[in-house]
């Protein structure tokens, strides 16, 4: 698998950015730096930087609408979706772990079973970080979009290091190598 493209999924505006849903917007600054210079808007759908010789992106269309900025963008790009990599929060995985997927379901994620819509195939490689574990009595939606706790701080700067070196194991390496590297046992 060729790497040309990374998403980074989450919502924009200042009331999310902390988020545990945004999780996958923060690996993408990781990957290409923060800095505003860096991310160029692409048909009022989103943002675009390079990463040496593929892409970041993060959609501005909210979580759940993730698919129509993927969908164009790949396509101007002829990106085809094997060469797509999903970056998304997990809640079923603890924080400080990480998960590499050939393909599969959204699993409940709205902004992958959007893409997944979108790209009309559920072939898309994934990187799942966790952002567990959701406590109990606490409904999904509310725990996705609180921020993290301050004692976290440790946990969350070890999944999105963790969530670096994947991804650039699988630009340099292959998914599948990527795979056995970083998934657990």
């Amino acid at each position: 698998m060729a790497l040309r493209l990374v998403v980074g999924l989450g919502n924009p505006g200042p009331e999310y950015e902390r988020t545990r849903h945004n999780i996958g917007f923060r690996l993408a600054d990781r990957l290409v730096g923060e800095a505003d210079a860096c991310w160029k808007d692409f048909k009022g759908l989103g943002v675009a930087a390079r990463w040496g010789d593929a892409w970041v992106i993060k959609p501005m269309t909210f979580m759940n609408e993730s698919g129509r900025f993927v969908r164009a963008f790949a396509d101007y790009h002829q990106v085809p979706a094997s060469e797509i990599l999903v970056v998304y929060d997990e809640i079923a995985l603890p924080l400080g772990k990480v998960r590499l997927r050939t393909k599969g379901s959204a699993g409940g994620q709205k902004g992958m079973l959007s893409i997944l819509r979108h790209l009309g195939t559920d072939e898309v490689p994934r990187l799942r970080l966790g952002i567990g574990p959701q406590p109990e009595r606490m409904d999904a939606a509310d725990f996705v979009l609180a921020k993290f706790k301050p004692a976290e701080a440790d946990a969350l700067e070890s999944t999105l290091s963790l969530a670096a070196d994947a991804a650039a194991a699988v630009r340099s390496d292959g998914l599948d190598a990527a795979m056995n590297r970083y998934n657990p046992a």
